[in-house]
């Protein structure tokens, strides 16, 4: 599949960047608890996203390239949609957490020490700004670099938040951006970490991909010569970025079955970028069984 290609052809880019991101996020862990920055903290875990961004861009990759086995006939590309599912779960509890101590210092906040977290924020700043750079070129390839893209721009708007905390707490010992700066970054997440697992359910749930218009489809095949009518159509996502078909298709009788399904096939391919299909040509006159969809 191009769009998997041109991704497999990054890989070593994002090996890179989710190496240089993971240790800036060991990094950011420790100077949040010596420096006693919910900010930073709070930083980490919207990086711990990007992480898990990055991690999972990578293992996206590395599994459309495994075999299918008699047992998984479609392979192993639902792993991804489960751990983006766990994964978000876990990073809404963090999110709520930070708001939690992000109350808790607002009512009493703690003294910061300003100088060591605008050191620690800026070498992240750093990091971000390196991570963008390596991954620009990819993300104008691929669908699965331009997530790991964002997902590492982001962070570098944050990271310019916690440096202007650092200065302001350093400058003025105005302790209070310390936690106004954790609730930001925590109702930051909130939103995306949202999306993702409202994106991994609707997958699993085999909903109809956003990018698929299929009331569009469906007058397409149905213009197609030779095809009478259409039911039991179905769009679902196996994974990011591949989708698979099934539908049965009336034809009329005594036409070329293979040139109408080759017509098809083309055209599902070319307009809607589905390879995977399952279509089923049927006569006129042919009872098919009753389907529950």
């Amino acid at each position: 599949m191009e769009t998997e290609s041109a991704a497999y052809q990054n890989k070593k880019k994002l090996k890179l960047v989710l190496a240089l991101t993971l240790t800036y996020l060991i990094a950011e862990v420790a100077g949040g608890i010596l420096t006693n920055s919910l900010a930073l903290l709070a930083d980490a875990g919207h990086m711990l996203t990007d992480v898990a961004g990055l991690a999972f861009a990578l293992f996206a990759i590395n599994t459309a390239h495994r075999s299918p086995s008699r047992k998984y006939s479609y392979g192993y590309y639902r792993t991804e949609i489960l751990a983006a599912l766990a994964n978000a779960l876990v990073l809404i509890g963090i999110s709520f957490y930070i708001l939690y101590e992000a109350w808790q210092r607002f009512l009493d906040p703690p003294d910061v020490a300003g100088k060591p977290m605008l050191i620690v924020a800026s070498i992240g700043l750093l990091v971000n700004i390196i991570g963008t750079w390596i991954l620009h070129e990819g993300s104008k390839e691929s669908l699965n670099m331009k997530g790991a893209y964002f997902e590492v721009l982001s962070d570098m708007l944050t990271s310019i938040g916690v440096i202007v905390a650092a200065i302001i707490m350093w400058t003025t010992g105005w302790y209070y951006a310390d936690p106004i700066l954790s609730a930001a970054i925590g109702l930051f997440i909130l939103p995306r970490v949202w999306v993702l697992l409202k994106d991994a359910v609707e997958i699993l749930l085999e909903a109809t991909p956003k990018d698929i218009d299929l009331e569009e489809l469906e007058t397409g095949l149905r213009k197609i010569e030779g095809v009478k009518g259409l039911h039991d159509l179905h769009v679902w996502t196996l994974t990011s970025g591949v989708n698979a078909l099934s539908v049965h298709l009336v034809i009329r009788t005594g036409l070329p079955n293979n040139a109408i399904l080759k017509t098809v096939q083309d055209y599902i391919a070319k307009r809607f970028n589905i390879t995977h299909t399952t279509i089923q040509l049927e006569e006129e006159g042919h009872q098919d069984r009753q389907n529950l969809f």
